[in-house]
């Protein structure tokens, strides 16, 4: 939005800050501390401050609904919450409720903050020092939530070492590919810059893109939010390097009408994770971009979003592959229903092991223990190792839906619309979308008598669940779900009966 802040200026920010948690608030280590905004400098500089002290940030996703941010503030017993206008608002009762503090980031200065919030600029001290605090790499440093099968969303916890090894490994992984791609026909001309344009509460955004940036002293571009003509312009006004992101922002910007109209010859990288990428969006970005090539990785919240990466000519030959393994740090095997290990070509559930895995879900060790199984971490996702080592995705264990690099979970949207009092029964399933990976559709069981529009269940949904979570489609029936053998919906026998045309 046209700030410019230079290093220099975010860590006197994060100094000062982290002295008005210490000083005003007396944050200290172990405290979690939740930050709800959007993509601004301040968050940034909440982290910084937050993880030096010792405290332990905890992201809030900013398109939750007060419902949804309530359940994380009271999960994670929050000392402190750090907001923009729009949270302020949509916290403002859990915290009064709660006792816990609110800190605005932004906003009317000059107006008289509502009671329990204070202006950041009114707690900050000018030239104030970072306390001293003494800390362990295994002490823990974030909590991001991840949506849970169960419907609620899970803490993921993840230590110093952890986010650490992470970094390592990302920068590590890109300078062996830069010496085994050899020579490149068009050696970038310009600085590393990366091009913020997923959520920083999200793990792509935090880790591989700002904490990366932050580490070598990478140029970061921040978008407050997505607009792919916007991305475009930031990209040819900055000679931004690397775009990271879900692919659907690759797909917007490969067709854009507008992007012949930028020059984009900076680009080395245009790619990310978080969804299936098709084919054919390999093939466009290497053929639109003049110097950038594309890239995927194979990342979840659990492992700091760091999994194999697939990069330029291996993604060209191997498309549909989310990269090869091992990686420097991460070793892959695929294994059966027993947990026994399968041999290449064989099916079965993705198990990853390595230093960048997350601690375990904050106050859930059943769950823990249930995913992170003596140092290897079960995905979730279904797939195979092929002769070369390359890592092919099939299908996913858990009930997900991955929309446009958002998890929606089936059983938190379909618990939701159980709630309405006209809903019988329903199921919610993913149909594919070019754009977005994939969109949420639900099939719904009206009771007899009752009558429901799509409208109005959708306005039932909106003030219980975030947009991206509610279906765009909705059938309506009067018959029973179809039932698989095991006495579960079967979700694939519902989406070819009652969305034919895109199942």
């Amino acid at each position: 939005e046209g700030e410019e802040w230079s290093f220099d200026d975010v860590m006197r920010s994060a100094d000062e800050f982290a002295d008005s948690l210490v000083t005003h608030y007396g944050v200290q280590r172990g405290d979690r501390v939740g930050i709800a905004m959007r993509n601004i400098p301040e968050w940034i500089v909440a982290f910084a401050a937050i993880v030096s002290v010792g405290a332990i940030a905890v992201s809030l996703n900013a398109w939750w609904t007060s419902e949804e941010l309530d359940f994380a503030i009271c999960d994670a017993d929050l000392r402190l919450v750090v907001v923009d206008e729009e949270r302020c608002v949509r916290v403002l009762e859990t915290c009064r409720r709660r006792q816990t503090p609110i800190v605005l980031a932004r906003g009317d200065v000059t107006a008289s903050p509502p009671a329990g919030v204070v202006h950041w600029v009114d707690i900050v001290e000018r030239g104030a020092k970072m306390p001293s605090v003494k800390l362990s790499g295994e002490d823990d440093a974030t909590i991001l939530y991840t949506s849970g099968t169960t419907g609620q969303p899970k803490g993921a916890v993840s230590t110093h070492d952890a986010i650490c090894q992470t970094l390592m490994a990302f920068s590590t992984g890109l300078v062996v590919e830069a010496h085994r791609r050899g020579p490149r026909d068009h050696p970038p001309r310009d600085p590393t810059c990366f091009i913020l344009i997923v959520p920083l509460f999200h793990v792509t955004g935090c880790v591989p893109v700002m904490l990366s940036c932050f580490s070598w002293h990478f140029k970061l571009v921040m978008m407050h939010r997505w607009e792919p003509e916007a991305a475009l312009a930031l990209i040819e006004k900055h000679r931004v390097t690397n775009v990271v992101g879900v692919p659907t922002q690759s797909w917007d910007l490969v067709n854009s009408p507008h992007l012949s109209k930028f020059d984009t010859s900076s680009l080395v990288t245009v790619g990310g994770g978080g969804a299936p990428a098709p084919p054919a969006l390999v093939a466009r970005v290497d053929q639109v971009f003049d110097n950038g090539r594309p890239n995927l990785a194979f990342g979840m919240t659990e492992s700091n979003a760091y999994g194999p990466q697939n990069y330029g000519d291996d993604y060209q030959s191997h498309p549909t592959s989310t990269g090869q393994t091992p990686t420097v740090v991460m070793d892959v095997e695929i294994r059966g229903l027993e947990g026994q290990v399968l041999s290449r070509g064989q099916v079965g559930e993705i198990w990853v092991s390595g230093p960048t895995l997350f601690r375990g879900y904050w106050r859930h060790p059943e769950a823990t223990a249930e995913t992170l199984v003596e140092g290897w971490l079960r995905t979730g996702d279904v797939g195979f190792l092929d002769e070369e080592g390359f890592l092919f995705i099939e299908d996913r264990l858990k009930d997900m839906i991955l929309r446009g690099g958002a998890n929606v979970y089936c059983a938190e949207v379909e618990s939701v619309l159980y709630e309405h009092p006209s809903v019988w029964e329903a199921a919610v399933c993913g149909l594919p979308d070019e754009r977005l990976g994939e969109s949420v559709a639900a099939v719904v069981v009206v009771r007899e008598g009752a009558h429901l529009t799509q409208d109005q269940l959708t306005e039932f949904l909106a003030t219980r669940l975030a947009v991206y979570k509610l279906p765009t489609r909705i059938a309506f029936t009067t018959e029973r779900l179809p039932m698989s053998a095991t006495g579960k919906i079967a979700k694939s026998a519902l989406a070819r009966h009652y969305f034919p045309t895109t199942a």
